[in-house]
């Protein structure tokens, strides 16, 4: 599953520190919860660790609160992978499978341009980065 450190490539600043971005992976009924940024892609809900975190599963649970409006629980750890989705910023992306109660609605912060419950089986109509696809498909396919 994922990344071994040899394969990590440069995925560091120039300081020397990572970039780390945890990301959820909630589905229900067979929707999966997505955001799209301003790059005009559907992404997983999440983002970089704050200090303040208490660990990777607290921030995927304070971004989730923050960007969706809503309350989940972390499950299981999927994928760790890089992947730089803005040219010269990689990113070590850490994925969580996440669990909520019901299929609650979703509100779109100011960190994005919409969210939207998106159908598993339409995912190959949206521009959906293959390392979230990876994701979403490890458990549901």
């Amino acid at each position: 599953m994922g990344s071994t450190p040899e394969s990590l490539g440069d995925a560091s600043r120039t300081d020397g520190s990572w970039i780390v971005s945890v990301k959820g992976v909630l589905t229900v009924r067979n929707h999966v919860a997505l955001a799209k940024n301003c790059r005009d892609e559907w992404e997983l809900p999440g983002g970089r660790l704050d200090l303040t975190d208490e660990s990777p599963e607290a921030a995927v649970v304070r971004e989730f609160a923050e960007e969706l409006g809503i309350e989940v629980r972390v499950t299981q750890l999927l994928d760790t992978y890089v992947f730089e989705p803005v040219p010269g910023e990689p990113r070590l992306i850490i994925t969580y499978r996440c669990e909520t109660d019901g299929l609650p609605e979703l509100r779109c912060s100011d960190e994005h341009d919409d969210v939207a419950w998106i159908a598993v089986d339409a995912l190959h109509e949206i521009s959906l980065p293959e390392g979230y696809w990876r994701s979403i498909t490890s458990f549901s396919g």
